[in-house]
Protein backbone atom coordinates (compact mmCIF):
# COMPACT_ATOMS: atom_id res chain seq x y z
CA UNK A 1 0.00 0.00 0.00
CA UNK A 2 1.32 3.40 -0.95
CA UNK A 3 -1.67 5.73 -0.68
CA UNK A 4 -1.25 9.33 0.47
CA UNK A 5 -3.12 11.54 2.92
CA UNK A 6 -4.20 13.61 -0.07
CA UNK A 7 -5.85 10.55 -1.62
CA UNK A 8 -7.54 9.70 1.68
CA UNK A 9 -9.00 13.21 1.92
CA UNK A 10 -10.26 13.09 -1.67
CA UNK A 11 -11.83 9.65 -1.26
CA UNK A 12 -13.43 10.68 2.04
CA UNK A 13 -14.98 13.73 0.38
CA UNK A 14 -16.24 11.66 -2.59
CA UNK A 15 -17.97 9.29 -0.15
CA UNK A 16 -19.47 12.22 1.78
CA UNK A 17 -20.81 13.91 -1.37
CA UNK A 18 -21.56 10.75 -3.37
CA UNK A 19 -20.17 12.58 -6.38
CA UNK A 20 -16.79 13.29 -7.96
CA UNK A 21 -18.06 16.63 -9.27
CA UNK A 22 -19.34 17.82 -5.89
CA UNK A 23 -16.18 16.59 -4.17
CA UNK A 24 -14.02 18.54 -6.60
CA UNK A 25 -16.04 21.70 -5.92
CA UNK A 26 -15.71 21.26 -2.15
CA UNK A 27 -11.96 20.65 -2.41
CA UNK A 28 -11.36 23.44 -4.98
CA UNK A 29 -9.83 20.95 -7.39
CA UNK A 30 -10.64 20.19 -11.00
CA UNK A 31 -12.85 17.18 -11.70
CA UNK A 32 -10.13 15.42 -13.77
CA UNK A 33 -7.65 15.85 -10.87
CA UNK A 34 -10.08 14.24 -8.43
CA UNK A 35 -10.87 11.43 -10.88
CA UNK A 36 -7.16 10.67 -11.35
CA UNK A 37 -6.56 10.53 -7.59
CA UNK A 38 -9.57 8.24 -7.16
CA UNK A 39 -8.21 5.95 -9.91
CA UNK A 40 -4.74 5.89 -8.31
CA UNK A 41 -6.28 5.14 -4.92
CA UNK A 42 -8.48 2.36 -6.34
CA UNK A 43 -5.48 0.67 -8.00
CA UNK A 44 -4.10 -0.15 -4.55
CA UNK A 45 -7.10 -2.33 -3.68
CA UNK A 46 -8.19 -5.59 -5.36
CA UNK A 47 -11.85 -4.92 -4.51
CA UNK A 48 -13.87 -2.04 -6.06
CA UNK A 49 -14.40 1.00 -3.86
CA UNK A 50 -17.05 2.53 -6.10
CA UNK A 51 -19.36 1.57 -8.93
CA UNK A 52 -21.32 3.58 -11.47
CA UNK A 53 -24.92 2.61 -12.21
CA UNK A 54 -26.87 4.70 -14.69
CA UNK A 55 -24.25 7.46 -14.54
CA UNK A 56 -24.65 7.68 -10.76
CA UNK A 57 -21.77 6.95 -8.41
CA UNK A 58 -22.28 4.43 -5.61
CA UNK A 59 -19.87 3.47 -2.83
CA UNK A 60 -19.47 -0.27 -2.34
CA UNK A 61 -19.62 -1.89 1.10
CA UNK A 62 -15.84 -2.27 0.97
CA UNK A 63 -15.53 1.37 -0.02
CA UNK A 64 -17.63 2.39 2.98
CA UNK A 65 -15.31 0.45 5.28
CA UNK A 66 -12.25 2.10 3.75
CA UNK A 67 -13.92 5.51 4.09
CA UNK A 68 -14.51 4.92 7.81
CA UNK A 69 -10.84 3.99 8.26
CA UNK A 70 -9.80 7.04 6.25
CA UNK A 71 -11.88 9.31 8.52
CA UNK A 72 -10.15 7.88 11.60
CA UNK A 73 -6.70 8.33 10.06
CA UNK A 74 -7.43 11.91 8.96
CA UNK A 75 -8.86 12.75 12.37
CA UNK A 76 -5.67 11.51 14.04
CA UNK A 77 -3.50 13.49 11.63
CA UNK A 78 -5.54 16.64 12.29
CA UNK A 79 -5.22 15.99 16.00
CA UNK A 80 -1.42 15.83 15.71
CA UNK A 81 -1.40 19.14 13.84
CA UNK A 82 -3.70 20.78 16.40
CA UNK A 83 -1.61 19.55 19.33
CA UNK A 84 1.56 20.85 17.68
CA UNK A 85 0.01 24.29 17.26
CA UNK A 86 -1.35 24.24 20.82
CA UNK A 87 2.17 23.64 22.15
CA UNK A 88 3.16 26.76 20.26
CA UNK A 89 0.62 28.79 22.25
CA UNK A 90 -2.10 28.90 19.57
CA UNK A 91 -5.77 28.03 19.91
CA UNK A 92 -6.03 25.12 17.50
CA UNK A 93 -8.66 22.55 16.64
CA UNK A 94 -11.90 22.09 14.79
CA UNK A 95 -15.09 24.05 15.43
CA UNK A 96 -18.27 22.34 14.18
CA UNK A 97 -21.47 24.33 13.84
CA UNK A 98 -24.86 23.29 12.45
CA UNK A 99 -27.00 26.16 11.21
CA UNK A 100 -30.64 26.32 10.11
CA UNK A 101 -30.81 27.51 6.52
CA UNK A 102 -31.81 31.12 7.20
CA UNK A 103 -29.03 31.27 9.79
CA UNK A 104 -26.49 31.42 6.98
CA UNK A 105 -27.23 35.15 6.86
CA UNK A 106 -26.35 35.45 10.57
CA UNK A 107 -23.70 33.00 11.74
CA UNK A 108 -20.78 34.00 9.47
CA UNK A 109 -20.71 37.49 11.00
CA UNK A 110 -20.28 36.03 14.48
CA UNK A 111 -17.54 33.68 13.26
CA UNK A 112 -15.38 35.80 10.97
CA UNK A 113 -13.51 37.80 13.62
CA UNK A 114 -12.85 34.70 15.70
CA UNK A 115 -11.51 32.79 12.69
CA UNK A 116 -9.24 35.66 11.64
CA UNK A 117 -7.80 35.89 15.15
CA UNK A 118 -7.28 32.12 15.46
CA UNK A 119 -5.69 30.78 12.29
CA UNK A 120 -5.17 27.37 13.87
CA UNK A 121 -8.92 26.75 14.01
CA UNK A 122 -10.67 24.85 11.21
CA UNK A 123 -14.37 25.58 10.75
CA UNK A 124 -16.98 23.05 9.64
CA UNK A 125 -20.40 24.68 9.20
CA UNK A 126 -23.36 22.63 8.01
CA UNK A 127 -26.30 24.67 6.69
CA UNK A 128 -29.50 22.62 6.69
CA UNK A 129 -33.09 22.55 7.98
CA UNK A 130 -34.13 22.51 11.62
CA UNK A 131 -34.81 18.77 11.73
CA UNK A 132 -31.26 17.95 10.64
CA UNK A 133 -29.81 20.57 13.03
CA UNK A 134 -31.64 18.98 15.96
CA UNK A 135 -30.42 15.55 14.87
CA UNK A 136 -26.81 16.74 14.79
CA UNK A 137 -27.23 18.02 18.36
CA UNK A 138 -28.85 14.80 19.57
CA UNK A 139 -26.05 12.71 18.09
CA UNK A 140 -23.35 15.03 19.47
CA UNK A 141 -21.95 15.63 15.99
CA UNK A 142 -21.38 19.38 16.49
CA UNK A 143 -20.12 21.82 19.09
CA UNK A 144 -22.91 24.34 18.55
CA UNK A 145 -26.11 24.86 16.59
CA UNK A 146 -27.87 28.06 15.55
CA UNK A 147 -31.66 27.91 15.85
CA UNK A 148 -34.52 30.36 16.24
CA UNK A 149 -36.87 27.83 17.89
CA UNK A 150 -35.43 25.77 20.75
CA UNK A 151 -36.01 22.00 20.52
CA UNK A 152 -37.96 21.16 23.68
CA UNK A 153 -36.81 17.54 23.87
CA UNK A 154 -33.15 18.43 24.51
CA UNK A 155 -31.46 19.86 27.59
CA UNK A 156 -29.47 22.76 26.18
CA UNK A 157 -27.41 25.71 27.17
CA UNK A 158 -27.66 28.81 25.01
CA UNK A 159 -26.41 32.25 24.14
CA UNK A 160 -28.96 34.68 22.70
CA UNK A 161 -27.37 36.27 19.66
CA UNK A 162 -29.96 38.60 18.13
CA UNK A 163 -33.62 38.89 17.23
CA UNK A 164 -35.14 37.19 14.21
CA UNK A 165 -38.03 39.08 12.62
CA UNK A 166 -40.42 37.69 9.99
CA UNK A 167 -42.60 39.90 7.76
CA UNK A 168 -45.30 39.31 5.18
CA UNK A 169 -43.68 40.11 1.83
CA UNK A 170 -44.60 40.07 -1.86
CA UNK A 171 -43.49 41.54 -5.15
CA UNK A 172 -45.23 44.95 -5.34
CA UNK A 173 -45.49 44.65 -9.13
CA UNK A 174 -47.75 41.61 -8.76
CA UNK A 175 -49.56 42.36 -5.50
CA UNK A 176 -50.70 45.92 -4.76
CA UNK A 177 -52.51 44.93 -1.59
CA UNK A 178 -52.84 41.73 0.40
CA UNK A 179 -55.92 40.96 2.43
CA UNK A 180 -55.19 39.15 5.67
CA UNK A 181 -58.22 37.97 7.60
CA UNK A 182 -60.02 34.79 8.61
CA UNK A 183 -61.18 34.44 5.00
CA UNK A 184 -57.68 34.78 3.58
CA UNK A 185 -55.49 33.56 1.99
CA UNK A 186 -57.77 32.76 -0.97
CA UNK A 187 -57.06 31.23 -4.36
CA UNK A 188 -55.77 34.39 -6.01
CA UNK A 189 -53.15 34.98 -3.29
CA UNK A 190 -51.09 31.79 -2.88
CA UNK A 191 -49.01 31.54 0.28
CA UNK A 192 -45.55 30.06 -0.14
CA UNK A 193 -44.24 27.80 2.64
CA UNK A 194 -40.93 26.19 3.46
CA UNK A 195 -40.83 22.39 3.78
CA UNK A 196 -41.82 20.40 6.86
CA UNK A 197 -39.08 20.58 9.49
CA UNK A 198 -38.27 24.22 8.75
CA UNK A 199 -38.36 26.66 11.69
CA UNK A 200 -39.66 29.39 9.36
CA UNK A 201 -42.57 27.16 8.37
CA UNK A 202 -43.28 26.36 12.03
CA UNK A 203 -43.38 30.08 12.87
CA UNK A 204 -45.73 30.77 9.93
CA UNK A 205 -48.10 27.93 10.82
CA UNK A 206 -48.18 28.97 14.47
CA UNK A 207 -49.09 32.53 13.49
CA UNK A 208 -51.79 31.40 11.05
CA UNK A 209 -53.30 29.06 13.63
CA UNK A 210 -53.37 31.68 16.37
CA UNK A 211 -54.90 34.24 14.01
CA UNK A 212 -57.43 31.65 12.75
CA UNK A 213 -56.47 32.35 9.14
CA UNK A 214 -57.46 29.73 6.58
CA UNK A 215 -55.02 29.25 3.73
CA UNK A 216 -56.43 28.65 0.27
CA UNK A 217 -53.70 27.81 -2.21
CA UNK A 218 -50.36 26.63 -0.83
CA UNK A 219 -46.99 26.35 -2.51
CA UNK A 220 -44.18 24.46 -0.75
CA UNK A 221 -40.49 24.94 -1.53
CA UNK A 222 -37.42 23.44 0.07
CA UNK A 223 -35.11 26.39 0.72
CA UNK A 224 -35.34 30.00 1.80
CA UNK A 225 -33.66 31.10 -1.42
CA UNK A 226 -36.23 29.20 -3.49
CA UNK A 227 -39.07 30.87 -1.58
CA UNK A 228 -37.51 34.27 -2.12
CA UNK A 229 -37.11 33.78 -5.86
CA UNK A 230 -40.69 32.49 -6.13
CA UNK A 231 -42.04 35.55 -4.31
CA UNK A 232 -39.98 37.87 -6.51
CA UNK A 233 -41.37 36.08 -9.60
CA UNK A 234 -44.93 36.73 -8.40
CA UNK A 235 -45.90 33.12 -7.60
CA UNK A 236 -47.36 34.29 -4.32
CA UNK A 237 -46.51 35.92 -1.02
CA UNK A 238 -44.78 34.56 2.05
CA UNK A 239 -43.83 35.35 5.62
CA UNK A 240 -40.05 35.57 5.49
CA UNK A 241 -37.16 36.39 7.83
CA UNK A 242 -36.02 39.96 7.35
CA UNK A 243 -32.39 38.87 7.63
CA UNK A 244 -32.47 37.20 4.20
CA UNK A 245 -34.22 39.86 2.11
CA UNK A 246 -32.26 43.07 2.77
CA UNK A 247 -31.09 43.57 -0.83
CA UNK A 248 -34.46 42.67 -2.35
CA UNK A 249 -36.24 45.22 -0.14
CA UNK A 250 -33.64 47.83 -1.01
CA UNK A 251 -34.00 47.45 -4.78
CA UNK A 252 -37.80 47.14 -4.73
CA UNK A 253 -38.11 43.50 -5.74
CA UNK A 254 -39.96 42.84 -2.49
CA UNK A 255 -42.22 44.92 -0.29
CA UNK A 256 -43.25 44.45 3.34
CA UNK A 257 -47.01 44.47 3.91
CA UNK A 258 -47.71 45.65 7.44
CA UNK A 259 -50.49 43.61 9.03
CA UNK A 260 -51.95 43.15 12.50
CA UNK A 261 -49.94 40.77 14.73
CA UNK A 262 -47.02 40.97 12.35
CA UNK A 263 -44.03 40.83 12.34
CA UNK A 264 -43.36 37.54 14.06
CA UNK A 265 -40.40 37.86 16.43
CA UNK A 266 -38.14 35.07 17.61
CA UNK A 267 -34.50 34.98 18.72
CA UNK A 268 -31.42 33.49 17.13
CA UNK A 269 -29.85 31.23 19.77
CA UNK A 270 -26.47 29.54 19.73
CA UNK A 271 -27.12 26.28 21.61
CA UNK A 272 -25.20 23.23 22.77
CA UNK A 273 -25.95 20.12 24.80
CA UNK A 274 -25.98 20.86 28.53
CA UNK A 275 -24.01 17.66 29.16
CA UNK A 276 -21.36 18.39 26.52
CA UNK A 277 -17.75 18.89 27.58
CA UNK A 278 -16.68 21.78 25.38
CA UNK A 279 -13.32 21.69 23.65
CA UNK A 280 -10.79 24.50 24.19
CA UNK A 281 -11.74 25.89 20.78
CA UNK A 282 -15.47 25.89 21.60
CA UNK A 283 -14.80 27.51 24.98
CA UNK A 284 -12.67 30.18 23.33
CA UNK A 285 -15.46 30.90 20.85
CA UNK A 286 -17.98 31.44 23.66
CA UNK A 287 -15.55 33.82 25.36
CA UNK A 288 -15.17 35.69 22.09
CA UNK A 289 -18.95 36.04 21.73
CA UNK A 290 -19.25 37.34 25.29
CA UNK A 291 -16.97 40.27 24.53
CA UNK A 292 -17.74 40.89 20.83
CA UNK A 293 -21.43 40.03 20.34
CA UNK A 294 -22.90 43.49 20.84
CA UNK A 295 -20.26 45.15 18.67
CA UNK A 296 -21.02 42.71 15.83
CA UNK A 297 -24.76 43.36 16.10
CA UNK A 298 -24.21 47.14 16.06
CA UNK A 299 -21.80 47.07 13.12
CA UNK A 300 -23.46 44.46 10.92
CA UNK A 301 -27.18 44.55 11.72
CA UNK A 302 -28.02 48.17 12.50
CA UNK A 303 -30.09 48.23 9.26
CA UNK A 304 -32.66 46.01 11.05
CA UNK A 305 -33.98 49.02 12.94
CA UNK A 306 -35.28 50.87 9.86
CA UNK A 307 -37.98 48.21 9.48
Amino acid sequence: MNYTLHQLRIFSKIVEKQSVTKASEELYLTQPAVSIQLKNFQEQFPIPLTEVVGRKLFITDFGQEIAQSAERILSEVDGINYRMQSYGGKIAGRLKVSVVSTGKYVMPYFLSGFMRANTGVDLVMDVTNKARVVQSLEQNEVDFALVSVLPEQLKLQKVNLMKNVLYLVANPSHFKNIQLSKKMFVRDTPLIFREQGSATRAAMESFLHQADIQVGKRIELTSNEAVKQAVIAGLGCSIMPLIGIKNELGNGDLKIFQKKKLPIETTWNLVWLASKKLSPVATAFLEYLETEKQKIITQEFDWYEKY
